[in-house]
C-alpha cells in the first residue's frame, strides 16, 4: 500500500507549538463528541454563523453563485440560503466529532437508508458500484452512515495542516474500506473490480484535468470527464447517492436511486451533462445543504470572462 505523506512524519513532530491550536480543535471536538445529537446540532448552527461573520471574503463566493444558480429567486431568498448553508456547515464541521467518536450503535439510530436494494442489485449482477454524489455539507457524515450496512472506499485529499490531515486519514481508515489518494484512479478501479461501492463526488472545479462544458445549474460548467473512463475501465455502474440532513434535527436520509442509463455513453459531453443533471437535482431539493463557497465556475468557456472577483 502507497504511504501517505503524512507517515513520513514523526509523532514527536506533531507537537510543535504550530500545531497547538489545531490541538485545541481537535480537544474541542473531542469535548463536543459527549453532547447530544440535538445539542451538537444547535452548536452547529451557532458555529456556522461565526464562520459567516469571519469570512466576508467567502460570501462574496456564495453570493455569486447563488446569484447565478438561483436568478429567479429575490436576493432575500438567496440570503435565506446563504445563512442556512453556513449553519449547515458549521453542522458539517461538529459532525466530524460524530464520524470519529460515536459507536456504531449510537450512529445507526440516526440513519436510514432509501434505496440500498438499487446497490444489491447491481453487485449481485456482478457489477462494481460508483456512487455519484456532491459536495453537500452533509457528505462526511453520510459516507460514515453508509458504512455501517455496507463497505465503501473513497477518494483523498492531502490537508495543508499536517496533524490534521494524520488525523483525518487516519480516522477515515478505520471505517472505509479503502482511503485512496486522488491521483492514484488505478487503485479505484481495482476496489470497484472487487464490487466495494465506490465514493465519487467530481461536481469541483479542476482546471488541470480535462473537462467538457455542460450545464449546471443553468450555467456553463467546467465538468471532469474522468466519471466515463471510470466507469468504462471499471465496468461499473454509476448509482446517485445522496445524505440528506433531516430538516427537524433528527437524523439523516441517504438517497440511492436507480443507475444511471446508458452510461458510459461513448460521449464525454452526454455523460457530463448526465452528472451534472443528477448532482443539479438534489441541490434543488436542499440548496441550504449543498457547499456554495467553492468557486465552482471559476473556469470558463474560451472567450467568457471571469465569474469571481
Amino acid at each position: 500500500m502507497a504511504r501517505h505523506v503524512s507517515d513520513d512524519f514523526r509523532a514527536r513532530d506533531y507537537w510543535h507549538p504550530r500545531f497547538w491550536p489545531m490541538w485545541i480543535n481537535l480537544g474541542i471536538l473531542r469535548t463536543i463528541a459527549l453532547f447530544p445529537y440535538r445539542c451538537q446540532i444547535l452548536l452547529g448552527g451557532v458555529f456556522g454563523k461565526i464562520i459567516q461573520i469571519l469570512s466576508p471574503k467567502r460570501q462574496r463566493v456564495v453570493d455569486i453563485n447563488l446569484q447565478l444558480c438561483f436568478p429567479e429567486k429575490s436576493v432575500a431568498e438567496r440570503n435565506k440560503i446563504k445563512n442556512a448553508s453556513y449553519q449547515n456547515l458549521g453542522i458539517a464541521l461538529l459532525e466530524m466529532s460524530m464520524c470519529w467518536w460515536w459507536s456504531e450503535d449510537r450512529l445507526r439510530s440516526l440513519v436510514e437508508i432509501r434505496g440500498r436494494e438499487h446497490i444489491e442489485a447491481v453487485l449481485d449482477s456482478g457489477r462494481g458500484v460508483i456512487l455519484l454524489t456532491g459536495h453537500f455539507t452533509s457528505l462526511e457524515i453520510g459516507g460514515r452512515l453508509f458504512t455501517l450496512s455496507m463497505p465503501l472506499q473513497a477518494m483523498y485529499r492531502t490537508q495543508k495542516n499536517r496533524l490534521f490531515d494524520s488525523y483525518l486519514y487516519t480516522r477515515r481508515k478505520s471505517y472505509l474500506e479503502n482511503v485512496i489518494s486522488r491521483k492514484n484512479t488505478r487503485q479505484m478501479i481495482r476496489g470497484i473490480k472487487k464490487l466495494i461501492p465506490t465514493w465519487y463526488a467530481p461536481d469541483q472545479n479542476f482546471p488541470n484535468e480535462k473537462n467538457v462544458f455542460v450545464p449546471f445549474m443553468g450555467v456553463q460548467t467546467a465538468t471532469i470527464s474522468a466519471g466515463s473512463r471510470i466507469a468504462q475501465s471499471s465496468g461499473g455502474a454509476m448509482l446517485p447517492f445522496y445524505p440528506e440532513r433531516k430538516k427537524d434535527g433528527s437524523g439523516y436520509i441517504i438517497w440511492i436511486e436507480t443507475p444511471l442509463v446508458d452510461f458510459p455513453s461513448g460521449d464525454d459531453v452526454r455523460d457530463a451533462t448526465a452528472i451534472n443533471a443528477s448532482i443539479e437535482k438534489f441541490v434543488r431539493q436542499n440548496p441550504e445543504q449543498y457547499l456554495w463557497a467553492h468557486k465552482r465556475f471559476k473556469t470558463r468557456p474560451p472567450g467568457e470572462p471571469a465569474i469571481y472577483p
